[in-house]
């Protein structure tokens, strides 16, 4: 079969006003990731070969994002006239001769590479134009879908619609697509005879039905078209994506104690006998391979876990943390752009930046790597099986060689020499009965302040 050109509009003018925020609403994250970057990399994955991004005047960071993509497309709607309207904005493109025309909206963030697909079969499969609806729980509110057997007659708004029109509960996601040769004639075709005077997308239907054109309808999941317009539905959709995550961890073999504490980014990349303990948070960049266990309440960002490793409990991994296979990360150590040997371990209240630490090290308890001098970022190297006490100071740039030993409590500002003993502090001095004088003293300063 011949390779379909396909063109999708995607609709994100509106600014989000109900969002009660100065970002525009399709910059609004789930997972991680913007709404509008969720569709476009869905039409991405659905073949598309241009994307037109349809937003409203003076967005200028979203139109700044849209141009960093490759085959991604701004225009501009300056006066919000209704959704055809939008749609006709990006007439440019449209007249690009794409044969298949999908419309979504910048707002839906969850809808699937496989209901694009569908669409797109439907017009390989000969109709001239594809409506996406869903079974809805309540369709309150909703544009119901009048089929009549397999075609799609109409949309009817809630009010408009019969009391017999409104029993129906196969709704209208909004989510269209339009066989090139016709899309323009139907588009063209939608007037403004409304209460608001705009033009609306929904009027298409009738349109191609008068032109006997074929129209039909495929299904979706009710969650996966739910669109966003307040933070309380941002919240709910931010659950459904996190419910599919987990869900699809746990059939990918990832052991999850406490589903419901765990949450995810769109990229976080779990690998099979994976075992994550409960409040655990993986932010974007993320990838844990075989067998490796994140231990409770860890933070995790742009960090890569290797196979057998052990993170937390109560570990905070940042952007550029790379842990080799077999390494311990224990509780209430952060660490920073560093790589962590094979066998390595750092096991407690530690901060590891700007670093490397060879394989079968050992890093003790307490231990900073003083990476920032207030300006600049600077390295330090901690070769293989090197020994670091605890409550060490290794002030960077520095190197500590392989089998390099570092006595606790030390300041370490020079290079330390392979299988050399670093000490860095001042030798200790006891003051015999001293103790004894001092406790007395400071009661008897107390009583006085009594």
């Amino acid at each position: 079969m011949p390779h379909r050109t396909c063109l999708s509009i995607v609709l994100a003018a509106g600014l989000g006003t109900r969002m009660r925020s100065k970002l525009p609403k399709v910059l609004h994250e789930i997972g991680g990731l913007s709404m509008i970057s969720h569709v476009l990399n869905t039409v991405q994955a659905a073949g598309s070969d241009a994307i037109a991004v349809v937003i409203g005047p003076q967005m200028d960071e979203l139109e700044t994002q849209l141009r960093a993509r490759e085959n991604v497309a701004p225009f501009v709607q300056n006066e919000r006239l209704g959704t055809a309207h939008a749609v006709l904005a990006a007439r440019r493109a449209l007249e690009s001769g794409a044969d298949d025309i999908l419309v979504l909206f910048g707002d839906t963030p969850l809808v699937t590479s496989g209901t694009i697909a569908r669409v797109r079969e439907a017009l390989s499969a000969g109709a001239d134009m594809v409506v996406v609806g869903f079974e809805a729980e309540n369709p309150f509110g909703y544009g119901r879908l009048l089929m009549d057997g397999d075609r799609l007659a109409a949309i009817r708004e809630e009010k408009d619609a019969s009391a017999s029109e409104r029993v129906a509960t196969f709704c209208n996601s909004g989510i269209m697509g339009f066989s090139g040769v016709h899309a323009l004639r139907i588009l063209d075709a939608i007037g403004n005879q409304n209460t608001k005077g705009e033009y609306y997308l929904t009027d298409a239907v009738e349109i191609a039905n008068a032109q006997s054109l074929k129209v039909v309808a495929v299904s979706a999941e009710e969650d996966e078209v739910q669109g966003i317009n307040t933070k309380g539905q941002l919240a709910k959709c931010e659950a459904v994506f996190q419910a599919k995550m987990r869900q699809a961890a746990m059939e990918n073999g990832v052991t999850l104690i406490a589903p419901e504490t765990v949450f995810f980014a769109h990229d976080t990349r779990l690998a099979a006998d994976v075992v994550v303990e409960q409040n655990v948070v993986f932010a974007a960049g993320v990838s844990v391979e075989d067998g490796a266990r994140i231990r409770a309440f860890s933070h995790l960002e742009g960090a890569k876990v290797g196979a057998g490793s052990v993170v937390g409990p109560y570990a905070r991994l940042r952007p550029g943390a790379t842990l080799s296979d077999q390494s311990h990360i224990g509780n209430f150590v952060e660490i920073k752009n560093a790589t962590i040997g094979v066998g390595a371990k750092v096991n407690h209240v530690s901060y590891i930046g700007d670093a490397s630490v060879g394989s079968r090290s050992n890093v003790g308890a307490g231990t900073i790597t003083c990476n920032y001098d207030g300006i600049n970022k600077h390295r330090t190297e901690i070769g293989a099986g090197s020994f670091v006490g605890s409550n060490s100071t290794l002030v960077a740039p520095v190197s500590l060689g392989t089998g390099a030993y570092v006595a606790a409590g030390s300041v370490v500002t020079d290079p330390v020499p392979r299988d050399a003993l670093a000490v860095g502090r001042q030798r200790q001095v006891n003051k015999e009965g001293r103790a004894k004088t001092l406790r007395a003293k400071l009661q008897a300063q107390k009583d006085k302040t009594r």
